[in-house]
């Protein structure tokens, strides 16, 4: 070990150099046979320049692949920051006091047999994890296929696609929860010229998390765009404070999310749970956080120098619907536009003519364009008039971001194809994508060397466009504790009569109604009236014919209550029933739902939605991490596509849309209650009147 590197390990390395960047690295079970898995890790890293300190552990051999190796952690020459352990999982948790011993802050463990093969392995994982943090020690796995520092060429992984005999380092890191994928996006963004400077596998994330890699990457400053390969999200919470920091540094954090979980979502006795499941929540959670979330791999780093060159617009302001994305299109080749144009529109994106003054201004600059959707300069513009109808175009306010099209010359003479748009001058307030409809590399390198995010697909690219100006969300707004209502049980089903009384004292209105007994039907509600048999047990009246709507008097009222009772004895004979609940009948302009779910991986979510019977079968709704404040509810009743009945549609009456997001606000302060936890809630339906809402309807469900 050389002097300069026994002086510097006198200090203790931080977690995040520990973990993304070690100065010394001891390989536990490496092997000498090329042929295996287990001898990568340290051929990877001679290979590539990696100059610290490795450390070979093998208690047979003394030589690895020609360097000394050590019998067992004990008696090293120096101080470990970072151990690779490859040895059987039974094996892992007798080594880890060694690893504290050596000096280790971090572990990756690559072995297998833990979380992932059921109930016992989780019992073997989570006793790991506690040995590891009374140890001081912190785990990147179990099933950890590694990861990598490729400024350093610190290649602590058995991925194959460090066999590659360069090593491209670039601006990106990725963090994967797949390893086999974080080796394939890796060779596909090389073999597009994209460097990475980290990558990390988190394997089963029994201890370190997404989250922190994230966070220890915001501070890192060769890692200027963040990717993340998601199957699920675990400890949202630190990952959304991490993410918090990214968005308040500028760093741009990208995210592909395959799946859909189905934890938690059994327990739904709402249409919330049904209408809404997690991987809707997951969405909400990272727009909240400012994240990009792309639908197709590629996207996830051709979109990384849009990203990294370009601040994403602001948000439309509260209450104001956000007009379609204007883009300008420039093509020589008409074909390959329309592919481009024909996706921009599935993704709400609009390719938009330009005016007649700057098609008289253009054509005083020597070049005659027409007022069409797609500015087509097939065989009839120089090199220069492009690169000056381009300036135009990213200096003009009639648009919001330029797309160029490029057809067969990008394969055949790269350098003229792409030269106008390398030599430009761009300002960084509008973006600049460019689609290469031919099979083009050395095209797609050039602008990639010139900093412009260029796609191969024409999905790719609306894709892109599309992430990037869509709404960048806010992280649930801190609200002040509430009290639930004396009175009311603190766990399990509430019943309607229950659930109303908590909801009005969120300040949700709901409709007047007296709880009655069945044999004493005396009441003050007016007539006509609805009825129904209240009960914690009855989640869905309705279905098992609990409910009576139109009830004229009082003869037609006892029936009913007879009917009804007759009904739930005969399909619910152990429900509990408190009585009969009886409500004037209420009218509306529309009906909408109002869910809260504390969704098992992002935790409470509010949805605002749709109502009646086919909400389901047509989901319409939005959904944001709760609490809200009334801003953001404003926000949710634009984009539910039923409201425009009530705001000016076609003539028809308009609504109470202030009283709307009103109501919404004050529902999802349910996140707020300090005495108890309500795992799931509903209005169903939510009457919408031109004079304000009102709650006919509701349940909640409390841990």
């Amino acid at each position: 070990m050389s002097s300069s590197y026994a002086s510097s390990c006198s200090s203790s390395p931080s977690f995040a150099d520990a973990l993304l960047s070690p100065r010394a690295i001891a390989l536990v079970g490496a092997s000498g046979d090329v042929r295996k898995n287990t001898a990568r890790p340290l051929r990877f890293m001679r290979k590539h320049g990696y100059t610290g300190a490795i450390y070979p552990i093998n208690a047979t051999r003394a030589d690895i692949l020609g360097e000394r190796a050590y019998p067992s952690l004990a008696g090293l020459p120096g101080p470990v920051d970072h151990v690779f352990v490859m040895i059987p999982g039974s094996e892992v948790a007798a080594l880890l006091p060694a690893c504290a011993q050596a000096g280790a802050r971090v572990v990756t463990v690559y072995s297998d047999g833990f979380g992932e093969t059921g109930p016992d392995g989780q019992a073997r994982q989570a006793a790991l994890v506690a040995q590891a943090r009374g140890l001081g020690l912190r785990l990147l796995g179990p099933n950890s296929i590694g990861l990598a520092d490729l400024h350093t060429g610190g290649i602590l992984s058995v991925n194959a696609v460090f066999e590659a005999d360069t090593l491209l380092p670039g601006d990106i890191s990725m963090v994967s929860q797949s390893g086999s994928m974080m080796g394939s996006l890796l060779s596909r963004a090389a073999a597009r010229g994209f460097g990475f400077a980290k990558s990390v596998s988190v394997g089963n994330e029994s201890d370190i998390s997404v989250g922190e890699v994230v966070d220890a990457l915001v501070d890192d400053p060769r890692s200027k765009v963040i990717l993340l390969f998601l199957e699920t999200l675990r400890d949202a919470p630190t990952l959304g404070r991490a993410l918090s920091r990214a968005r308040a540094l500028g760093k741009p954090v990208i995210a592909y999310k395959l799946g859909r979980s189905e934890q938690g979502d059994a327990l739904a006795q709402s249409h919330t749970g049904a209408m809404a499941g997690n991987d809707a929540a997951v969405d909400a959670f990272l727009t909240a956080h400012g994240v990009m979330r792309v639908q197709h791999l590629e996207t996830l780093f051709e979109i990384a120098p849009l990203a990294a060159r370009h601040a994403r617009p602001p948000r439309a302001a509260a209450g104001v619907a956000a007009a379609a994305t204007r883009v300008a299109v420039i093509t020589t080749t008409g074909g390959g536009a329309a592919t481009v144009v024909d996706n921009l529109g599935l993704h709400g994106l609009a390719a938009v003519p330009p005016p007649p003054d700057f098609v008289r201004t253009i054509a005083e600059a020597g070049l005659n364009i027409r007022e069409t959707p797609v500015i087509d300069l097939t065989l009839a513009a120089t090199s220069a008039q492009y690169k000056m109808l381009l300036e135009h175009l990213l200096r003009a306010d009639w648009c919001d971001a330029v797309l160029s099209v490029v057809g067969s010359s990008a394969q055949f003479h790269p350098g003229l194809a792409v030269k106008p748009l390398l030599e430009a001058e761009r300002p960084t307030n509008k973006p600049l994508v460019v689609f290469l409809a031919p099979e083009a590399p050395e095209s797609l390198a050039l602008l990639r060397e010139g900093g412009i995010a260029a796609f191969r697909t024409p999905e790719a690219c609306a894709d892109a466009l599309s992430v990037f100006f869509a709404d960048a969300g806010q992280p649930p707004t801190a609200g002040d504790s509430v009290a639930c209502p004396e009175g009311l049980p603190r766990h399990g089903m509430l019943s309607e009569h229950q659930a109303g009384t908590l909801f009005r004292s969120l300040g949700v209105p709901v409709a007047a109604g007296q709880l009655l007994s069945p044999d004493a039907l005396q009441h003050a509600v007016p007539y006509p009236l609805v009825a129904k048999v209240c009960s914690p047990d009855l989640a869905h009246k309705t279905e098992l014919g609990a409910v009576r709507v139109g009830i004229a008097d009082a003869r037609a009222l006892s029936e009913a209550v007879h009917q009804m009772l007759e009904a739930v004895h005969r399909q619910a004979p152990d429900a509990r029933i408190d009585g009969i609940l009886v409500q004037p009948m209420e009218s509306r302009l529309i009906e909408l739902i109002l869910g809260y779910r504390h969704d098992p991986l992002v935790g409470p979510t509010v949805l605002l939605g749709a109502g009646g019977i086919a909400a389901e079968l047509a989901p319409d709704f939005a959904l944001r991490l709760a609490p809200v404040d009334v801003d953001e509810a404003r926000r949710m009743v634009l984009e539910v596509r039923q409201t425009r009945l009530i705001r000016g549609f076609r003539g028809l009456p308009e609504g109470d849309c202030d009283a709307l997001a009103h109501a919404v606000a004050a529902f999802s302060r349910l996140a707020c209650l300090a005495d108890a936890r309500v795992e799931e809630a509903e209005i169903n339906p939510l009457f919408v009147r031109a004079d304000g809402v009102v709650a006919v309807d509701g349940l909640a469900r409390l841990a």
